[in-house]
């Protein structure tokens, strides 16, 4: 089949639209050293918000210590909460010390200002003891209204635990910012310790990535290749599919019957142009993959001997 001119114009104009959009969107996030996907996975609702939720970065390991279900009484788990927190502090000190090492004086502050931080942080939570308290009854409660019988399927129970989620992510989230404020703290000491900017420089390169840091550069530069490739046409297939796979991870965020979701329509429209894409065969709307494919040693394998639908008669 033969299609006309102006059937692949508009063919070719899809395909490089969505790979601008892509290209444009993965551009822009690498652009801003500040953002994050962090907001997207916590308005994440439906069945994969938890899965959505665990990606966030956590001060120290609050799930397994506060935000845990073991019925454990809330002023133990917050030493063992405070321990994992000081243990990070501990270790991103002694990374500093390997990419900058410190003499006997130095080395000794910066001690000193860790034992500090460490006090300021057991007298914050000694302030928190109440509402560690309360929010451990909290967690107890939400595991009991999820085992209630119909809480998945009831829109009205299920609406109820989704709220207790979030109120107590919130919560969470709050004391989380408040400890992360003294390590930032803690840190601006460290860096006032060393005698130049250039220490101080190759110091602050001892601070890991957080995982969620590189599943966003991961998804910013996968965005960036899929829309360049979509652009030029080269692998045109493969890349729909590939911003199909993206689009859907969104979607699945905002499922559509879930009560509070946030509409996806523009995606869902995006969705279908790429599988437009992806499932027509090469022609010439389709880049340069329509000039790749006849150059390929191996395209008497792949059928492409014969002209490729889609070429101009």
């Amino acid at each position: 089949m033969r299609l006309p001119l102006i059937a692949i114009a508009a063919l070719a104009f899809l395909r490089i639209m969505c790979g601008l959009h892509f290209f444009l969107e993965g551009l822009n996030h690498l652009r801003e050293p500040d953002w994050s996907s962090a907001g997207f996975r916590k308005a994440a609702v439906g069945p994969l918000a938890d899965l959505y939720r665990s990606g966030l970065p956590q001060t120290g390991d609050w799930s397994g210590t506060l935000g845990a279900r073991d019925g454990r009484p809330a002023a133990e788990v917050s030493k063992d909460w405070q321990r994992t927190v000081v243990a990070g502090w501990q270790k991103l000190l002694e990374a500093r010390m390997k990419k900058v090492p410190l003499a006997a004086d130095a080395c000794t502050a910066a001690e000193k200002s860790l034992a500090a931080a460490r006090e300021e942080l057991a007298d914050y939570a000694k302030s928190l003891e109440d509402d560690l308290t309360d929010y451990r009854l909290q967690v107890a409660r939400l595991g009991v209204m999820e085992r209630k019988p119909g809480a998945a399927e009831i829109p009205f129970e299920w609406e109820r635990v989704n709220k207790k989620k979030k109120e107590l992510g919130g919560q969470a989230a709050g004391w989380m910012k408040d400890a992360a404020a003294i390590g930032h703290k803690l840190t601006a000491e460290w860096d006032a310790q060393l005698p130049s900017d250039a220490d101080r420089s190759r110091a602050g390169l001892a601070a890991e990535p957080t995982k969620l840091w590189r599943a966003d550069r991961f998804v910013s530069w996968s965005l960036v290749t899929i829309g360049a490739c979509l652009v030029l046409g080269v692998l045109a297939k493969f890349n729909a599919m590939g911003g199909v796979f993206f689009l859907v991870s969104v979607i699945a965020s905002q499922p559509f019957w879930a009560i509070g979701a946030q509409p996806t329509y523009d995606q869902w429209v995006e969705v279908a142009a790429l599988l437009v894409i992806a499932a027509l065969p090469t022609g010439g709307w389709s880049g340069l993959d329509y000039f790749l494919s006849q150059w390929c040693p191996l395209s008497s394998c792949c059928g492409a001997s014969k002209p490729p639908s889609g070429t101009p008669s």
